[in-house]
This record gives structure tokens, sequence and C-alpha cells, in this order.
């Protein structure tokens, strides 16, 4: 009886595990940047599709391109995959850019929806702009590069090969036209209707897509992917840097108050991550410390403000030159940095009024706090007699007679003798 109960178990056990391997389509997503973080998290999707036998692992696209580095690790994942793959380009307004052109055209199938764009897949350095000639040997490159591909996959080579030399980009119907994309669907369930049936060559071998009825499984991105591919926005990777440069001068300025120094060490760290993807400018760098040192000094010089703008229009010009790139995804926008700078400003003017109060302020310890401070005359002054201040008794000389018992007021310190006055 138990043996036989223990049989259905297993059975049942095995079935259920069977149910949860059956091959379906697994569904990704690319909106944004291609970066080291995409790598990683299409390359582990892949890995996994190919694990689980799945029909079609398909890629969503919407992307204003990306760095080439990365855009080649991908492409050789698709390449190597076991599972057919498609890249849909949508939604309508959507594109596939620069590195995420490639990446389309790598894949098995090819797919646009209505009022999306595909190409501008010319080579854009980063960092410092290369000479005439590296520049032609990255463009013959990156065209030999996209061109092989193109006929690997059937695609009009040639297009391809003006894509990346003459930065020609195409819209749906024109590319399903040049022969650069498969074909054009409104939406993923017309997508898949389509490709229900449609052969794919791989490997000299012909794949026949069965996907009537098979499950989607969307694959996101694990939360430490999310966490770095948010930091790798460059708007993010600014904002982390100058976060991390004030938390740690503040924790120099006041040491033992650990707070800044804690918060300040973790986003410079996070923000060195984000500048190994992003055309840094080092001059920029260097401009936006030289304001940091600006801002320390005008709260120790009197320099009458003069420090303190000399800082502003430093951080401004350093902001402005710390990221080096014609593409806009690959720059801090001007809106981010001018609220920074205002914001960064605005803090330093603060603590520096508030430095300034505490130098102006009247002294409240020592022979100098001890002016004009009231206190009670204990004999009669006529001049001279004892007074108490603060809790203490003192000598003390007065100009008038004033009576024991008469409230009374320190005018001056002589010594060990305290002039005073009625008040």
């Amino acid at each position: 009886m138990i043996r036989g109960l223990s049989i259905i178990i297993l059975i049942l056990a095995a079935t259920a595990a069977g149910w949860g391997e059956t091959p379906g389509i697994r569904a990704v997503a690319i909106n944004g940047p291609i970066n080291p973080v995409t790598v990683e998290y299409l390359g582990a999707g892949l890995r996994e599709s190919a694990h689980r036998q799945d029909r079609l692992f398909l890629i969503e696209m919407d992307t204003p391109g990306g760095l080439d580095a990365a855009m080649r690790a991908i492409v050789k994942e698709e390449l190597a995959s076991s599972v057919p793959v498609a890249v849909y380009v949508t939604p309508s307004g959507g594109r596939a850019a620069s590195a995420g052109a490639l990446i389309g055209i790598a894949a098995d199938i090819l797919a646009m929806a209505p009022g999306t764009n595909i190409g501008a897949a010319h080579p854009v350095a980063i960092g410092e702009k290369p000479d005439t000639a590296m520049q032609e040997k990255m463009v013959n490159d990156a065209e030999a590069y996209a061109e092989g591909i193109a006929r690997q996959r059937g695609r009009n080579g040639e297009v391809v090969g003006r894509m990346v030399r003459q930065s020609i980009s195409l819209p749906a119907d024109k590319a399903l036209a040049s022969g650069v994309i498969d074909l054009v669907a409104a939406d993923r369930t017309e997508l898949l209707k389509l490709l229900d049936g449609r052969v794919v060559r791989r490997d000299k071998k012909e794949i026949v897509l069965h996907l009537a009825g098979a499950r989607i499984v969307p694959l996101g991105m694990t939360w430490r992917q999310r966490v770095l591919n948010t930091i790798s926005d460059p708007d993010v990777a600014y904002a982390l840097m100058m976060i991390g440069m004030l938390g740690i001068f503040f924790e120099l300025a006041n040491p033992g108050v650990v707070l800044p120094g804690t918060v300040g060490g973790i986003s410079l760290l996070l923000s060195l991550f984000a500048f190994q993807t992003l055309p840094v400018n080092y001059a920029g760098v260097l401009l936006i410390l030289l304001a940091l040192v600006l801002f320390i000094a005008e709260i120790k010089i009197a320099s009458h403000g003069m420090l303190a703008v000399g800082g502003i229009v430093s951080m401004l010009f350093g902001s402005l030159l710390l990221f080096r790139s014609p593409e806009p995804y690959l720059r801090a926008s001007l809106s981010v940095v001018l609220v920074t700078v205002f914001v960064t400003a605005l803090a330093f003017f603060f603590v520096a009024s508030k430095v300034v109060s505490v130098h102006r302020r009247k002294p409240v310890s020592g022979r100098e706090g001890l002016v004009g401070e009231g206190g009670m005359a204990e004999t009669d002054l006529d001049p001279e007699g004892k007074v108490f201040v603060r809790g203490e008794y003192w000598d003390a000389l007065a100009e008038e007679r004033i009576g024991r018992g008469e409230r009374i007021e320190v005018v001056a310190v002589e010594g060990m003798r305290l002039k005073v006055k009625r008040r």
C-alpha cells in the first residue's frame, strides 16, 4: 500500500515537472541603450531558453544603440543559440538604431511594428576622436561585420552595409521591401501567428516553428541587473559621482560623522562602475574637483564670494564636459546638470553663510563671554565690592554706587576683576 502510494507520488511529481518543462516562447525586452548589463541579461536568457528547449526566443526591442563590444557579445550569443531567435522592433515609434540594428540583423527572424525604424549603424568613437585613418578602419571593419552577418541570415548585405557606412535608416515598410527584415506585424499576437509554421534555416538544417498554443514566458531582469542597468544611465552616474564627492568632502571636513563618508564612498564606487560603459572626459572630472576645492577655500578665505563664483563656473563647465559623445543617450542631460550645479552651489552658500554667522556671533565662553552678562551685587559697590555672575563670585568695580542685591551688568573684564554697571 505504502509502496503504491510512493510510486503514484513520484509519477505525479515527474508529470508536474514535465509540465513545467513544456517548451514555450521565452520573451525578453530591451528598452534602452545596449550595455554590459544587457549582455548578461540576454546571455542568461538564451542559455535558459536552450536548457528548456524552447520553441522560440523572442527579443522585443526599442533601443537607440549602445556599446560596440556589448553588441558583438550579444550577436555571438544569438549565432551560437540552439533555439531560434526572433527580434521584434516594437512599439510603434520605437527603433532599432546603431547596435540594435545589428542585433536584429543577426537574429533568425527580424520583424518590425508599423511606425518603427532600423539603421543608422555608423560606428561612433567613445572618448577621444580618432584620426581619419583610424576612423576609416573602424567603418570598414563595422561594414564588413554587418554585411557578413546579413548574408549569413539571408538578408540584403548591400543595404545593411549602407546602414553602417552612410548611416541610412529605414522605416518598417522600406526595410521589408529592401530585404532587410522578414515581416511587419502590428503586435505580438499577429507576429506569432505569422511565424507559426515558418521554416528557419540554421546550421544547414531546417527548423519548422510550431508556435500555436505555445506558452509565452516573460523573462525580466533580476533585481541586481535592474540596479546596475539603472546606474549605467549617464544622468544617474553623474548624480552618483556628485553625491560621492560631496559626501567624502563633508566626512573629511567633519571626521567621525560617518554617514556622509559611507554614502559618499558607496555612491562614488557605483559611479565608477557606470563610467566603464560611458565616454568619460577626465578633464571634466578635474574641473569638478577644482570646484570643490574652490568652495572649501571660500569658507576658509575671505574672498567676498569670488572663489565661490569660480567654483560654480568650474563645476558647470566640468559637468558639461564630463561625457564626450555625439549620442545624446551617452551624455548627461542639460537639465540634470543645471539642477545639480544649482543645488550644490546653494548648499555651499548655505554652509558658508552659517560659518560666517558663527564667526560674527558674540562669544559665549571665556572672558569675552562675560561681557554683557547679568548678575547681582552681593555687597555694596562703592566703588568696589563682590558680585555674583554665572554662578560665580567676582571682585567688581563700579563707576557709581550700587547697593547690595541690585541687578548689575558686566561691561568689561580687567584681569580677575569685573567692571560693572547698574542694569
